[in-house]
């Protein structure tokens, strides 16, 4: 059972009373706690109904292009954005976690955080519906939204923000070729993610080479 003050917290959060004490206990457990039932097939379904809250919500509020709305949602999504909204609310101390996870620092973990915000959004989902789960990311993710998260960064720091956001290894950059005289150097590069792709660019020096390089990648993949 739910005592008073998570409760209030659930409700808080959610907008509406939890009724299903079941389903919010396992939203906000830990695999540590040796518990059957835990947050993960909860996070599973609510990292689906945050994307596409946030991706309608870009729809009907951003003119840019694509890459651009596809740049902001992967940074608003992203597991560094749902810990950063899990404490704003003061998640950390109403997670359930086993005694090695709390004292290894699980209440502070960026990944445990995100997860078990997103499985808070699944079982909003599940109890309340659609409309609910929407309202809940509108109001959290509000200051996100106005803010600057996702918009223009430099190329680099965008791929790699992609990437933590998809859950992709970090892009690894290589110097193919360096060649021409020493007054007009050429340089080379290339850039790949691990099981995504890779893309090249030319330029007068290797930083302008890897940062052409992250802004091709980003054009074809992202």
């Amino acid at each position: 059972m739910l005592d008073t003050e998570t409760r209030t917290f659930i409700e808080q959060t959610t907008g509406a009373a939890p009724g299903d004490d079941r389903l919010w206990t396992a939203a906000l457990t830990h695999g540590s706690t040796g518990d059957k039932e835990t947050y993960e097939r909860l996070e599973f379904l609510g990292d689906r109904v945050l994307g596409l809250t946030i991706a309608e919500w870009l729809y009907q509020t951003s003119p840019e292009a694509e890459g651009r709305l596809s740049q902001r949602l992967n940074a608003l999504v992203s597991r560094a954005s749902c810990a950063q909204i899990a404490r704003a609310i003061g998640l950390g101390p109403r997670m359930r976690l086993g005694k090695q996870a709390r004292d290894d620092g699980g209440q502070e973990s960026d990944n445990i955080l995100g997860d078990i915000m997103e499985a808070l959004i699944g079982a909003c989902f599940l109890e309340h519906g659609m409309d609910a789960a929407r309202q809940m990311v509108r109001r959290l993710w509000q200051e996100a939204m106005e803010g600057k998260t996702g918009k223009r960064k430099h190329p680099k720091s965008a791929l790699q923000e992609w990437a933590a956001g998809n859950r992709r290894r970090m892009p690894e950059y290589r110097l193919l070729d360096r060649s021409g005289p020493d007054h007009a150097l050429v340089f080379t590069v290339e850039v790949a993610i691990h099981n995504i792709g890779a893309a090249q660019a030319t330029a007068g020096s290797k930083q302008d080479a890897e940062t052409q390089a992250a802004e091709e990648f980003m054009r074809k993949f992202a």
